[in-house]
């Protein structure tokens, strides 16, 4: 099912198309090396059998879960053969966060010399996990998730493949596996095949079910439904309801939205409903995000279920919200105000002269008897 051309491969449009890196990597036969970033199932390892294919070089692949400094000994070894025989190397490593910083030291002088054309993938954030001079001489190619649009896509060239009749698989099946996939083209097409399996007959949204061993859930990332339970999550922290809130959140994660979706929306609820009454809530919520960011899917639950917790029992203030909505509106009504004399900056003798910064002086707390208003809105008040 793999694709083996770059016109094949479906998905991440931004690195692909005419004009994008990939594409102008293999236009222009300029390998480079790369570190991919993104999450299970979204073509890492596909786009770097694809580079190797499209580049006309000799691929080799380790997993840094299974491989050691043996493996990467006998695999430079056989670069440098190649090298000399003037044939170029890609060198694929598989999870290469898995690897410490000793063994992704070992690559530096290899890339360098150009001896392997390096490209690590990696589901976790590559400023964290790989080294700093590996990163260097590095590009960060992002990929995203696939949508299931994509996922549709790809099952239905699985079907063409394997000669599986619309009868056989409905589109409203391929929809279902598109849906339970999260994003992950292995997790559809692995469904796919063991459904598939369990009948000879067609392949029904019960089947579908049964092979996915997950309910169909009634959320769709681009759909109507994705809002009204990301709108019941958040309306039920500022209700003081953790009950509602996890529930809500467990529903959003079982059906594959992004993790960070919800802890930036956490994020933007620290400040804009809890604000004041709790300012460390938003060093919380900030902390969730990176968290997430670095720990991923599944153990990040915990982090999303802690800080949702602690946001759903705290005070609620909108006092910070409002303030912003006011202090805008006032700029947007009143955009060139002069700044008053007393308030402005006096680097020179001749400013100082002219009355800049008269009367300001360097002590906490200070109020100026005139004042730190211009004169036409002094009367502002937004608390």
């Amino acid at each position: 099912m793999r694709p083996d051309k770059l016109k094949q491969m479906v998905g991440q449009e931004h690195l692909l198309a005419p004009g994008a890196i990939v594409h102008e990597i293999i236009t222009k036969n300029k390998p480079a090396s790369l570190i991919l970033w993104g999450p299970p199932g979204s073509g890492k390892t596909t786009l770097a059998r694809i580079l190797a294919n499209e580049l006309d070089v000799e691929f080799t692949e380790l997993s840094a879960v299974t491989s050691g400094k043996a493996d990467i000994t006998k695999v430079i070894d056989r670069a440098q053969q190649n090298q000399r025989l003037g044939i170029r190397t890609i060198l694929f490593v598989d999870e290469i966060h898995r690897f410490n910083k000793t063994q992704q030291d070992a690559f530096l002088p290899h890339v360098e010399t150009g001896t392997i054309i390096l490209i690590g993938a990696t589901t976790e954030n590559p400023s964290f996990e790989v080294i700093a001079p590996l990163l260097s001489r590095s590009r960060v190619l992002v990929l995203n998730p696939l949508d299931k649009t994509e996922i549709i896509k790809i099952i239905k060239q699985a079907t063409k493949t394997e000669k599986i009749t619309a009868k056989r698989l409905p589109i409203r099946s391929i929809d279902l596996i598109a849906e339970l996939s999260g994003g992950d083209a292995r997790i559809a097409l692995g469904n796919l095949e063991l459904a598939l399996s369990l009948t000879n007959g067609t392949i029904t949204p019960e089947v579908v079910v049964m092979a996915a061993q997950k309910r169909a859930p009634d959320y769709d990332k681009q759909g109507e439904n994705h809002y009204n339970i990301i709108s019941a999550f958040i309306k039920s922290l500022r209700g003081n309801d953790p009950n509602a809130a996890l529930y809500y959140m467990a529903r959003m994660i079982q059906a594959g939205e992004d993790p960070k979706f919800i802890a930036r929306r956490m994020v933007i609820f620290a400040s804009e409903d809890i604000g004041i009454a709790a300012p460390a809530a938003l060093n919380l919520a900030v902390s969730t995000f990176l968290a997430v960011e670095r720990t991923g899917l599944p153990e990040c639950q915990f982090n999303l279920f802690h800080c949702a917790t602690v946001l759903a029992k705290c005070e609620k203030s909108r006092a910070v919200a409002n303030a912003m909505y006011k202090a805008i509106e006032t700029a947007k009504n009143y955009p060139n105000l002069p700044v008053p004399i007393h308030l402005r900056n006096a680097p020179t003798q001749l400013m100082k002269d002219l009355g800049y910064g008269k009367g300001t002086k360097w002590k906490a707390g200070f109020k100026h008897p005139e004042g730190f208003l211009p004169p036409e809105i002094n009367g502002l008040d937004l608390f």
